[in-house]
């Protein structure tokens, strides 16, 4: 696992999209400040860069186009700096989303993100709640946290990888088993919420917090 010590620059990334300072608080919480910016020389400068969001997906892309913070997110990617994305934060990193009519999103990730479509109509959507996780495969961000932990969730739409080697946690909602957490070198993206998941929740962003990067 590669998790080390000491206290890094954590970049939470401000596009308008929503639940900012709930995440900032989580991380204080486990005693690791983190700054919530839309300055791209400030997201250029972090240790680490957090990518969260709710809301609508096509407005997500133009507000990251707009504030100049597509490049600065790529290149601390492409430089191997740790990077979390948390909900809408994780789906923009694909190819592809079907909400919106179709928008075209980041491709980092190869796949798409799909609309829930269950054949109970009782099935409610959006998801909204707990759920499992169970591990596709283990993780430096999973350490301390127990496979089928529950985490919460808030959403329509689910990612769908193209490889499944991608795939890092998988949870089963709507006749669906979608991958509800990524990964991808010094990448790692989760569907549900972590700063709203509790204990479990807590030692994500802390695990996130001390890694290196590497798995």
């Amino acid at each position: 696992m590669s998790i080390g010590k000491g206290n890094s620059t954590i970049a939470i990334i401000d596009y308008g999209m929503g639940n900012l300072r709930s995440v900032q608080k989580a991380f204080e919480k486990v005693g690791h400040p983190a700054v919530v910016t839309n300055d791209p020389a400030v997201v250029a400068r972090a240790d680490k860069v957090v990518l969260p969001g709710v809301g609508a997906f096509e407005d997500a892309i133009a507000e990251l186009h707009s504030r100049k913070l597509v490049r600065p997110v790529l290149a601390a990617i492409e430089s191997g700096k740790p990077f979390l994305g948390i909900c809408l934060g994780t789906q923009v990193i694909f190819e592809f989303s079907e909400e919106d009519g179709g928008t075209p999103c980041l491709g980092l990730i190869p796949g798409r993100v799909k609309r829930f479509m269950p054949a109970d109509p009782m099935c409610k959507i959006p998801q909204m709640g707990w759920n499992t996780v169970e591990f596709a495969r283990r993780h430096p961000l999973f350490a301390g946290i127990e496979d089928d932990s529950e985490f919460y969730f808030v959403h329509s739409y689910y990612p769908a990888p193209s490889d499944a080697a991608y795939i890092v946690g998988e949870t089963e909602y709507a006749d669906v088993r979608f991958a509800s957490a990524v990964g991808k070198d010094n990448l790692f993206a989760t569907q549900f919420h972590p700063e709203r998941s509790g204990r479990v929740g807590l030692r994500l962003l802390d695990n996130f917090s001390k890694w290196s990067g590497k798995c």
